[in-house]
């Protein structure tokens, strides 16, 4: 699943910490992409093989060019869009969460990790994932599928449960 818990060692005063890191799931790693290029424009080139040595081939040359370079941005977008993190920080008193997302302002929200509690709703996406304190109330891992979204859910309330003690 495209996220980690982290337990950290207990700070100077005993309080113990928990952290979830987010990230978007990208299924074509950076040595896939360079394959995925490189078979394009194999067979990209394919037809112009028959035109070859003729005025054709400068009139089909700069399409095919084009074709390539569309998915070779369309695909490094997708890898920008995937640099999005999102990060949890919780122990007994405080809850933390941060977001990155390339080209905007790193988004912060604290509060007391008391009061926290995550639910899904009808939203934007399908199982929309929400913290809530109840006075603001957060998107959390809105790049995760739904099911992934759902076992978020029920992990994070698990571990506000614990949080509380018995």
């Amino acid at each position: 699943m495209p996220y980690e818990w982290k337990d950290a060692a207990p700070d100077q005063t005993g309080a113990v910490l928990r952290e979830l890191h987010l990230w978007p799931h990208r299924s074509l790693p950076r040595k896939g992409f360079v394959w995925f290029i490189g078979v394009t424009v194999a067979f990209v080139s394919l037809p112009l093989l028959a035109v070859l040595g003729t005025a054709v081939l400068w009139g089909l040359l700069p399409f095919m060019a084009l074709a390539v370079g569309g998915i070779w941005f369309a695909i490094q977008q997708t890898y920008r869009s995937g640099q999005t993190h999102e990060e949890l920080v919780m122990d007994q008193q405080t809850l933390r969460v941060t977001r990155r997302d390339p080209g905007r302002p790193v988004r912060e929200w604290q509060t007391n990790s008391y009061w926290v509690r995550a639910g899904l709703r009808k939203g934007p996406v399908e199982n929309y994932l929400t913290l809530t304190d109840g006075q603001r109330e957060i998107e959390l891992g809105v790049f995760l599928t739904p099911d992934e979204r759902r076992a978020l859910c029920d992990e994070l309330t698990r571990a506000f449960g614990k949080l509380k003690g018995p």
